[in-house]
């Protein structure tokens, strides 16, 4: 019975109309120029430099510490030298 509603739910989903994009606009976007592309450097330089508390910055570098530590650890072999050794040598063939 629910593999019979199952295309039946599908092809009423394919019915749905879809929704009219054209009236979603803002008045006058079509007629609008293009924005001047700027070069990076430029915006950068007149960016805020970021602030901080010394206690956010404190936990940024507490977080960012623990994060490489963590990074660190997963550096190692994913499979230890035993396990490497007994998949080496392989599945017994049962016959």
């Amino acid at each position: 019975m629910r593999l019979l509603l199952l295309p039946l739910c599908a092809a009423l989903a394919a019915c749905t109309p879809f929704p009219e994009l054209e009236g979603a606009q803002t008045p006058g976007v079509a007629e609008a120029p293009w924005p001047d592309l700027l070069p990076l450097g430029p915006l950068l330089a007149e960016a805020a430099p970021p602030r901080a508390t010394p206690e956010q910055q404190e936990g940024l570098e507490t977080r960012a510490s623990a994060l490489r530590a963590r990074a660190a650890g997963l550096q190692g072999p994913v499979v230890d030298a035993q396990t490497r050794a007994r998949m080496a040598a392989g599945v017994p063939d049962p016959f």
